[in-house]
């Protein structure tokens, strides 16, 4: 029995790294970049606060009866806030000494006496607590999952004017206690409705499983609950592209994870060699990493070239000569990122095919070789789109067949270099052109954007900026109700 537990505790440690998948895209924000959230979401508040709906109130004194109406919010200041990271997932948000100004509509039956008009009142001392619970819903989004709200009222005062202000004054103690009740108890639902639905539909626009382009598409489902420490909010994404032929494809996640150590930006974009290698394996097994130039699409030094290389071949083809070459270059296996430091590169073993395309005869293959490259990759962020730039940086040619034709093709790597850079890397740059989207709300952007490589994965540091209100992305894509959004205090 103790040897068994003495094993159970060995292989804990084990158990629990491989429970633990790596993210192929982890994303940081800072408290830099909480203060700016905090600024578009007091905003944000202030609309919704102003819009609270107020019950009528109405009751009887003895032989007055009042009844006060059409209760609306005329301004509002909020003094002083605060939005702040709370370990493990909560978000906290704190309004300090704010003040409501009010108007609404009054009513009194004093005897024969009836009076009618208007009543400003003031909320001031308003206090309000509130804690976000953040988590991963169904479809892997983060999500506003729970929250708890505090709302007090330290004083409020109405001014009343008129033929029966002194009465007025006598029932404020009962109007200023039940409106003061009223308030209180509609800031909450109102902050709740706009954290659980209105918040939530922004969420709703962050990408989780989008395709990419005719071809790939890519997974950015979370992979756990967000996580938050006393100074930054991380979320852990997937990361991984699949082959529209193979959507429910899973690839197991090797590779180093991210570590994220800057604080200087508001948020932090990591990607390590997997989310690159799964693009390339998609792109591998979508079938599309393979070109052919034939004919006039063939380079005509390249074609020259050629032609003299393998003279005594085509001769022999005679009276063929003249037939037209072919030229298949085909990836032989799924090309790899490195990350280093130093700069980010990818590896790519191909194979070349050259051959002669007779009329109304076979092909005939003059060579097969094989190719490997090394690229050099630049990866820079532009608005919310990962793009890719490569270049052409090692290149090496040698036959499958015998290293006597080997030694006979070192004069055609300079050539088929150029090749590859004239014809085939702007194909290849074409398709990284428009990128990929980073997982990021509608409305956010990336400003001031910084590249820097490690060992394993690089990292993006950049600051938020906001190209569309809250307010204007919600009323975009708010739910259409089939109920009360909230219930009405009675």
């Amino acid at each position: 029995m103790a040897a068994g537990s003495c094993l159970l505790l060995l292989l804990l440690p084990w158990l629990v790294t491989a429970s633990h998948s790596p993210p192929g895209c982890k994303i940081r924000i800072t408290s830099k970049g909480l203060d700016l959230v905090k600024q578009e979401g007091l905003r944000f508040v202030e609309q919704e606060l102003q819009n609270i709906t107020i019950s009528d109130l109405h009751g009887k004194e003895g032989q007055f009866h009042y009844n006060i109406s059409q209760v609306r919010v005329t301004d509002l200041k909020l003094a002083s806030s605060d939005l702040n990271f709370q370990p493990q997932q909560h978000l906290v948000f704190n309004i300090n000494n704010a003040s409501i100004s009010l108007r609404f509509r009054r009513q009194l039956l004093y005897w024969f006496f009836y009076d009618i008009g208007s009543i400003n009142a003031s909320a001031d001392g308003v206090h309000i607590h509130t804690v976000l619970r953040l988590a991963k819903d169904e479809a892997g989004r983060p999500k506003i999952s729970n929250i708890t709200c505090n709302a007090s009222i330290a004083r409020m005062h109405a001014g009343f004017s008129g033929t029966l202000r002194k009465v007025y004054e006598f029932l404020s103690t009962f109007i200023i206690t039940g409106m003061r009740y009223l308030l209180s108890q509609q800031i909450c639902p109102s902050l709740e409705h706009a954290s659980l639905v209105l918040l939530n539909s922004l969420l709703d626009t962050v990408p989780v499983r989008n395709y990419v382009d005719e071809h790939i598409g890519i997974d950015y489902s979370l992979l756990r609950d967000p996580s938050i420490s006393n100074d930054n909010l991380d979320l852990d994404f997937k990361g991984m592209f699949f082959p529209r032929v193979r959507e429910d494809q899973e690839l197991e996640n090797h590779a180093v994870e991210p570590v994220i150590k800057e604080t200087e930006r508001m948020v932090y974009v990591a990607f390590s060699e997997y989310f690159f290698d799964s693009a390339m394996l998609a792109y591998f097994q979508a079938g599309v990493l393979n070109i052919e130039l034939q004919g006039e699409k063939v380079p005509k030094d390249l074609e020259v070239l050629l032609r003299a290389t393998f003279f005594g071949t085509i001769f022999m083809l005679s009276p063929s000569v003249d037939a037209p070459l072919r030229l298949v270059l085909q990836v032989s296996a799924p090309p790899r990122c490195i990350i280093k430091p130093s700069g980010t590169s990818v590896s790519v073993s191909a194979f070349l095919n050259i051959s002669l395309v007779p009329p109304d005869r076979l092909p005939v293959q003059l060579s097969s070789m094989a190719m490997e490259t090394k690229l050099s990759a630049k990866v820079f962020l532009q608005g919310k789109a990962l793009r890719v730039q490569l270049d052409l940086r090692r290149f090496r040619i040698y036959s499958k067949q015998s290293a006597l034709e080997s030694l006979a093709l070192f004069s055609l790597q300079a050539p088929l270099k150029t090749l590859l850079q004239l014809t085939i890397m702007p194909i290849i740059n074409e398709r990284t052109k428009k990128g990929v989207q980073i997982p990021l709300p509608e409305g956010m952007d990336f400003t001031r954007e910084v590249v820097t490589n490690h060992a394993g994965f690089l990292t993006v540091g950049a600051d938020l900026h906001f190209s569309k209100g809250l307010r204007e992305v919600i009323e975009k894509y708010r739910p259409v109700p089939t109920a009360a959004a909230y219930p009405s205090s009675q």
